[in-house]
């Protein structure tokens, strides 16, 4: 088969479609021939080498797929070959096969096209667990989501809507903020003229926001605090502002607020099936009943995975970057 290495870490230049073996299921895995994947920033951090692969995952980047089940290792029930699929991945997706822990595997939403499939676990799984499993964002409270133009963020516009809470964005130009609107956003920030801190305690009376999803980090921890309401959770999802910054205790004491950091790929194969099944419980209804949809920017070919990290490095989309196998 064909998947795209890392010759060395670096620029885009550096991702190349090789020849290498075929992966071959374990215990509880299952081989997926791949349809589609997409562009995550873990993905151009693996590229540049400042995010190594988890002990024991596949050294390609690709933190999910899509696709349709070739073989089913030892002790796999509740799959069939032939089966339409979408996976969480510790890596491997950009490439015609992976394997994939049974617990990590979805099926395609009803309604969802086979490839743009490939655009919902890394995000809805992210979602998810942050905002919901471990936030507990109620309806009638407000989440603030940094990036709302983002994969993760028109996901997460979309399901904080669905179970009723307010949604403020940030975002970089008015096209981006008027597509948050679109999806239901209620309070449009574009951060580049405009103070977060400010413009969500306007549209609050001073209360603040609830939960804060955040990808920038070190950058905006002070002020994420600062918004956060009294009893709020920020949600660290990123380090694009970098990944160390001051926290001010005293402030988060009076807020009686939480700060959590979190990430996906190295979590146990438990816990990530724990997650999978509590999106495919709560999520999947969503997108199948039409309330929440994919979002997705272009479709690359992944012989030109290099183009498709050109596109999210420059942050001109809207949603998610797919790459599409030869094959497909």
């Amino acid at each position: 088969m064909h998947a795209i290495t890392i010759s060395e870490p670096g620029g885009p230049e550096n991702l190349t479609w090789t020849e290498v073996p075929d992966p071959v299921p374990g215990e509880g895995e299952v081989l997926v021939e791949v349809v589609a994947s997409a562009v995550n920033r873990a993905d151009i951090m693996q590229r540049q080498g400042y995010y190594d692969p988890p002990p024991g995952a596949s050294a390609y980047p690709g933190l999910e797929c899509s696709g349709r089940i070739a073989a089913l290792g030892p002790g796999v029930s509740g799959w069939s070959v032939g089966d339409e699929v979408c996976a969480l991945l510790s890596g491997g997706g950009y490439a015609q096969k992976v394997v994939v822990p049974a617990g990590q595997l979805l099926p395609v939403p009803e309604g969802v096209d086979l490839k743009q499939a490939a655009a919902l676990p890394e995000v809805a799984c992210t979602v998810w667990s942050n905002v919901f499993m471990l936030a507990h964002l109620r309806p009638g409270e407000l989440l603030l989501v940094h990036g709302g133009s983002s994969g993760i963020g028109t996901m997460a516009i979309q399901l904080a809507k669905a179970i009723g809470a307010r949604v403020a964005v940030t975002a970089g130009t008015k096209e981006k903020l008027d597509f948050c609107a679109e999806l239901g956003a209620d309070i449009l920030i574009n951060y580049r003229d405009q103070d977060f801190v400010a413009e969500v305690a306007r549209a609050t009376d001073g209360k603040g926001a609830d939960v804060i999803l955040d990808n920038m980090g070190a950058k905006y921890l002070d002020r994420n605090v600062e918004t956060l309401a009294v009893n709020g959770r920020l949600m660290i999802i990123g380090m694009q502002g970098g990944t160390k910054g001051e926290l001010n205790i005293g402030l988060l004491l009076g807020k009686r607020g939480a700060v959590s950091a979190t990430s996906l790929r190295a979590r146990p194969l438990s816990e990530k099936a724990a997650i999978v099944a509590a999106v495919r419980e709560h999520v999947w209804p969503l997108i199948a009943s039409g309330v929440v949809r994919p979002v997705v920017d272009r479709e690359v070919p992944m012989t030109d995975a290099a183009e498709g990290h050109r596109v999210v490095e420059g942050s001109g989309h809207i949603g998610k970057v797919l790459l599409v196998t030869p094959s497909a």
